[in-house]
């Protein structure tokens, strides 16, 4: 069987998020929403991305493993995904 490969991130949330619920059972909907707001400005920024650099996908310029078309790529999608989740985390 395939590791997970973040397990071990995994289960520190987890046990982080059983602390919220022991220590402040109040504040589960708050950290369900920012928690929401975060994976949704994720998803909005990629699919910006892919919209608007619809000729430079990542997938499509990888030609050799460290071609700098790729590299910037990646980088420019990471950027503008980052931004879309700081964005939105910081507006609500």
């Amino acid at each position: 069987m395939k590791r997970f490969r973040m397990d071990s991130w995994l289960y520190a949330t987890l046990i982080l998020s059983l602390v919220v619920v022991v220590v402040a059972p109040q504040q589960i909907g708050v950290t369900l929403y920012k928690l929401s707001l975060q994976a949704l400005g994720g998803v909005v920024g990629y699919w910006l991305d892919r919209s608007i650099f619809y000729y430079a996908r990542p997938d499509d310029l990888m030609v050799e493993p460290h071609d700098s078309r790729f590299c910037f790529a990646m980088q420019r999608r990471a950027l503008i995904v980052a931004a879309c989740i700081l964005g939105v985390s910081l507006g609500a």
